[in-house]
């Protein structure tokens, strides 16, 4: 108890995928600091600190995505909330990428929500405070150069979050999508290290965010956060941007060789 009232999170439980670094790392933390009881299903379970739940799931395995959410209700006492957070990253224009790296990336990224979510509804539809959020991208608005299967996946995972909470709103499920712009997580910080010139590949980033600094990861969570509560019961079908204002802004430029 804090001031004389609860966390918000408190008596919940909360299902993270791709929950051991990250975003879905600091959603997880988050929502255990908030009062939840929080499970993470990741590749890597044992990188998952305490006091959250680490358990060992494949999004593309549909066996393993179902062990993994009945071991998490079954530990947790339920499931109120579900952030599908897993997913993998693809550089380059339409022709860089074979048929098969398209298919792994929408599979991990798009059939791997259908997968958790599929297996955790029965769990959410027992819950007086069900929601999912869903992790997309800024990609998902934005024509970026060298992400057109990231960006596909990201597209499609938008669309589908406003399907959801079409289909489920009845049940009492809130669906809801997090677009966070470029974030200074592990796999951006290899992409630059994969760079000519990771200096400066980061400063080209910084700068294309009006904010001009990379998103953080506790950033995001706390939009998840927001999303997820019983306080925004009545916030579904919505998607929130969190990305330093490259969505909704058009700034000036300044004039060549000014500082």
């Amino acid at each position: 108890m804090t001031g004389g009232y609860a966390p918000e999170f408190a008596g919940l439980a909360a299902v993270v995928t791709g929950g051991a670094s990250g975003i879905g790392l600091a959603t997880a933390t988050l929502l255990a600091e908030r009062g939840a009881r929080v499970a993470c299903l990741d590749l890597n379970p044992q990188a998952v600190p305490e006091p959250m739940l680490g358990l060992a799931a494949d999004v593309t395995d549909d066996d393993s995505v179902r062990a993994a959410i009945a071991a998490a209700h079954q530990a947790l006492g339920g499931i109120d909330v579900l952030v599908n957070n897993a997913a993998i990253g693809a550089v380059g224009t339409i022709e860089a990428d074979s048929d098969t790296e398209w298919h792994r990336v929408l599979d991990v990224n798009v059939v791997g929500i259908v997968r958790v979510t599929r297996a955790a509804l029965p769990h959410l539809r027992a819950s007086a405070h069900a929601a999912i959020v869903n992790i997309g991208s800024i990609a998902a608005w934005l024509g970026l150069p060298q992400r057109a299967l990231y960006s596909a996946s990201k597209g499609a995972v938008q669309a589908l979050t406003l399907a959801m909470a079409a289909d489920h709103v009845a049940a009492g499920i809130r669906v809801n999508c997090v677009n966070p712009g470029t974030a200074d997580t592990p796999w951006v910080r290899r992409l630059l290290d994969a760079t000519g010139d990771p200096a400066a590949a980061l400063a080209a980033l910084r700068a294309r965010q009006p904010t001009g600094r990379l998103v953080t990861p506790r950033e995001v969570a706390a939009a998840v956060a927001y999303l997820a509560s019983p306080l925004a019961g009545s916030t579904t079908g919505t998607v929130l941007a969190v990305d330093g204002g490259m969505h909704g802004l058009r700034l000036p430029q300044p004039p060549a060789g000014a500082t």
